[in-house]
């Protein structure tokens, strides 16, 4: 990771040092299971309670065992004395040291990422109460649609946060497993039970059904999840971009003092951490297909997997909590034009049309394409709500049709459609009680 995007609580997780001691905190957790079942003398577990890790060493032994986990072993086993160390590293194989410490990783960056997006969800809970009093220009396909209230654009994605949350809460509490069976998976050494108790040590379940590594669908379900995250963040930074244009003008992002948006246009305010959101999110989503592909290994493990995660997966949870952590900073700061929603609102008649059509549905007994059409020319013709109102009561008295219109006031329109948004509010609030 690049220092402009490191995040100081994904990188500690992932840095060498930290790597090593979650080696040896899986392999003291199997010390104890075993010493507690009585498989090894007593006495074990305590013999290696001063050991500490030293990476300089382990890199030393590499040199010469051209192994990773071998060379930590004798890095270790050369602090302890014989008669305990030749019990270090008992009946397992690298690849459950390795999975079971990877799993940790994985399981406490996951929990980043979880008190990250309730970071979000808790700022656009701010956003969504100040903004629930705005009547605003909905849109679709990019062009005026309806009325809406504008805390909805928000309160969308925020269940879609809450939607990504409750995936990684599973994440963290179902689907992150490690593993002590063995060569090939057959606990030819060990036991289930042995694996059970020295798993739970560390607060991880057992893979069901492992081979010599945990199955690396795992993995990719949490990239998998990853990637729908950084959806989540590029569609909320995908629409503060269009809010922001000049043209449209309803909120920016905020602008610091001595802040400066253009080398040599004075004006420019541009949308910027929405931009580089949107970048990062791309990347991001770019891991799916390495976390794929490492789901087919040869029999029952190759290490085909092994160099791509150590260097996809710190990138992973790195950009994600930053473009998490960043998304939040940015909400915050955000400023809502209210004056300009307005102004958007008032001058595009035509997103009343849907209200009109209705309302003279229930007053006529002629079909809706009359009705429709009837509307639609309306619409095409008018530059203001009371010109489209006045239109429409001249064409239907015209054409004999009832034209007894509601208070269509801004003020009537607001109380409307608030009602509905309350509604929705609270029909989502009851469902995730």
């Amino acid at each position: 990771m690049i220092n402009r995007y490191e995040v100081p609580g994904i990188s500690a997780i992932w840095t060498e040092d930290e790597r090593w001691r979650r080696l040896l905190l899986v392999e003291v957790a199997l010390l104890e299971a075993l010493e507690e079942s009585h498989w090894i003398p007593s006495g074990c577990v305590a013999a290696f309670q001063g050991v500490k890790v030293n990476s300089a060493r382990i890199r030393e032994i590499e040199k010469h065992t051209r192994h990773d986990v071998v060379a930590f072993c004798n890095s270790i086993s050369e602090q302890v004395d014989s008669k305990y160390s030749r019990f270090f590293h008992y009946g397992v194989t690298s690849s459950d040291i390795l999975d079971t410490a990877l799993a940790l990783q994985i399981r406490d960056s996951l929990r980043v990422v979880s008190e990250s997006i309730r970071e979000i969800i808790a700022t656009l809970e701010g956003i969504i109460i100040h903004s629930s009093d705005i009547l605003a220009l909905g849109r679709s396909h990019g062009v005026a649609a309806e009325p809406m209230i504008f805390a909805q654009k928000f309160f969308s994605a925020q269940t879609e946060f809450i939607r990504r949350l409750h995936d990684v809460e599973h994440l963290i509490d179902h689907e992150i497993t490690g593993q002590l069976s063995g060569a090939v998976g057959n606990y030819s050494i060990l036991s289930p039970e042995i694996e059970v108790l020295a798993l739970t040590k560390i607060g991880l379940q057992a893979e069901p059904v492992s081979t010599q590594v945990v199955p690396r669908d795992r993995i990719a379900k949490v990239v998998s999840i990853g990637a729908l995250l950084s959806c989540a963040v590029e569609r909320l930074a995908t629409e503060i971009r269009h809010l922001s244009r000049s043209e449209v003008g309803e909120v920016s992002e905020g602008f610091g003092q001595g802040q400066t948006g253009s080398s040599t246009m004075p004006h420019k305010r541009n949308p910027v951490s929405s931009e580089n959101l949107c970048g990062i999110a791309r990347l991001i989503r770019s891991h799916i297909n390495p976390a794929l592909e490492n789901t087919i290994l040869w029999h029952e493990r190759d290490i085909s997997h092994s160099s791509v995660e150590r260097m996809f997966l710190p990138d992973h949870f790195g950009l994600l909590v930053y473009s998490l952590q960043r998304l939040n900073a940015t909400l915050k700061e955000l400023v809502i034009n209210k004056d300009r929603i307005r102004h958007n609102l008032r001058t595009t008649p035509g997103v009343f049309s849907s209200f009109l059509l209705h309302s003279l549905l229930e007053q006529n007994a002629c079909s809706r394409e009359t009705i429709y059409k009837l509307v639609q020319n309306a619409a095409f013709n008018s530059n203001s709500l009371e010109e489209m109102t006045a239109w429409i009561r001249d064409e239907a008295r015209r054409s004999s049709l009832s034209a007894e219109l509601k208070d269509l006031s801004l003020d009537s329109l607001l109380e409307h459609y608030q009602d509905r948004f309350f509604e929705i509010r609270a029909r989502h609030q009851a469902v995730n009680a």
